[in-house]
């Protein structure tokens, strides 16, 4: 999944310092030519299709920006492998979000296939990750493609405008998915109820110092720190300020507090036009990255509607919970694999990428 969570450090508690203004406003400069660079549609050069095709994969959605994958050349394709290193033991335990990424990792260079006149199917392979197998078949760019280099999860405020029939079913037929199932939600009471289990998930989770120290250690909290790692959470595709990573990491322990937290998201859900909930046949890492391919493409649909998205997962993941929402939305024994809410807003700042040779296996 992507990354859901807000950066929690206020506008507010960053005036306050006299570091936190005009001497980081170059490399907050920086960060946006980088996004510019990384982001902006680039043809494939010859001979490099292979890492064409990467890169378009890395600019999937992907939890914590943690970007939890390695690619590996394998016969006529590429298998697409969990890279353990990057997994979120307290977030994640049992890595089902981490394969989630490596789903909509897959359907981008699936995607991206196509604008190559490739042929692409998609062998979820348990385990060990996502085989894209390439066939020499041309066929027709698919329009999901085009919206790769704007996707974002924005995690802002949205307008409260609802969507038009015509847009929630683009977004069901995106997201029509074998072994997959998509719920929207936009009924104000049972979002409300949604809500409920969202604040009671997201105060056991900000309470508890470990969940804590995991989020802090992936936040970029000024944009030097975003440019050198290549991946996390920028602070300021939050909305926050920049400010040195040593004041960052002494104000979030300062301001990351349940009930700032909770204010936030029922802001953030009650400007949202409804929730998307998806759900897989089967509770396993083939269904997880199942469940990551029709996310990536609502997200790649939502985007070219103009819609924004962002997760609001804490019920998924704290596992006692998980029941709770199950029953509220009809899903009887079927595991809540991902919970997002939509509608529309201007972008944020972009996130960054490590670059290709740091994924791509020899």
């Amino acid at each position: 999944m992507p990354s859901k969570r807000t950066v929690p450090i206020t506008a507010g508690a960053a005036a306050t310092s006299p570091v936190a203004g005009g001497a980081l406003l170059g490399r907050g400069a920086d960060h946006e030519a980088a996004a510019q660079a990384l982001w902006s549609p680039r043809p494939p050069m010859p001979g490099r299709e292979l890492h064409w095709l990467v890169h378009q994969a890395s600019l999937a959605a992907n939890s914590h920006n943690a970007q939890p994958w390695r690619f590996r050349s394998q016969g006529a394709g590429l298998l697409i492998a969990p890279d353990f290193n990057r997994r979120l033991p307290v977030a994640d335990p049992d890595d089902h979000h981490l394969y989630v990424s490596l789903g909509c990792a897959a359907e981008n260079l699936r995607l991206a296939a196509t604008a190559l006149g490739r042929s692409a199917t998609l062998d979820f392979a348990g385990a060990d990750g996502v085989r894209v197998l390439l066939g020499s078949g041309a066929g027709p760019t698919e329009p999901l493609f085009e919206a790769i280099a704007e996707r974002q999860c924005t995690r802002s405020d949205y307008d409260g405008r609802g969507l038009q029939a015509a847009q929630r079913e683009l977004l069901l037929e995106a997201a029509c998915i074998e072994g997959c199932e998509l719920l929207l939600v936009e009924d104000r009471a049972r979002m409300e109820q949604v809500l409920e289990l969202v604040l009671e998930a997201n105060t056991r989770q900000v309470s508890n110092p470990a969940f804590a120290a995991e989020l802090k250690h992936w936040i970029r909290f000024n944009a030097a720190a975003a440019i050198e790692s290549g991946d996390g959470l920028y602070a300021a595709s939050s909305g926050n300020p920049s400010l040195p990573t040593w004041l960052g990491r002494r104000l979030f322990d300062w301001v990351f507090k349940p009930a700032a937290e909770n204010r936030r998201y029922a802001r953030q859900l009650r400007s949202s036009a409804g929730l998307a909930l998806f759900t897989a046949d089967v509770d396993s890492p083939d269904g997880w990255a199942r469940v990551g391919q029709a996310y990536q493409r609502f997200a790649l649909q939502a985007t070219a509607l103009g819609l924004r998205h962002a997760h609001v997962n804490q019920p998924l993941e704290v596992a006692a919970l998980r029941p709770q929402l199950a029953s509220l939305l009809g899903l009887g024994t079927r595991r809540p694999d991902l919970l997002l809410r939509y509608g529309f807003a201007p972008p944020m700042p972009r996130s960054l990428r490590r670059p290709v040779e740091a994924v791509l296996d020899a």
